[in-house]
């Protein structure tokens, strides 16, 4: 299998950028430890035009291990009792979440 990337774009208002980072940094500690994970970047838009000002890239050895992951991450989410769908109405944020895989050039 090849390798999956995980690409989540997202709009976070000015109000809930500390605290959207603050889940984000939770959750991909989570994902580091899950077999499969690869490597990982944070993003945040530094200028230029665009909707998305928040942008988090996981590489996943295959959609396997990437469709365990997110069990692994819900089932910790509901530990500690965070929605992130309800986080995400509550502070506005809108996210676009994709997955990819890589083509030749």
């Amino acid at each position: 299998m090849s390798a999956v990337y995980r690409v989540d774009k997202f709009i976070v208002p000015d109000q809930a950028r500390e605290e959207f980072w603050r889940n984000v940094r939770r959750t991909h500690a989570v994902l580091r430890e899950q077999p499969g994970f690869l490597e990982e970047v944070l993003l945040e838009r530094h200028s230029g035009p665009g909707r998305f000002n928040a942008v988090t890239i996981v590489k996943w050895a295959s959609a396997d291990d990437l469709a365990a992951a997110r069990t692994a991450v819900e089932q910790a989410h509901r530990q500690i009792g965070f929605q992130p769908a309800e986080f995400f109405r509550t502070a506005g944020i809108e996210a676009d979440l994709m997955n990819y895989v890589e083509v030749e050039a």
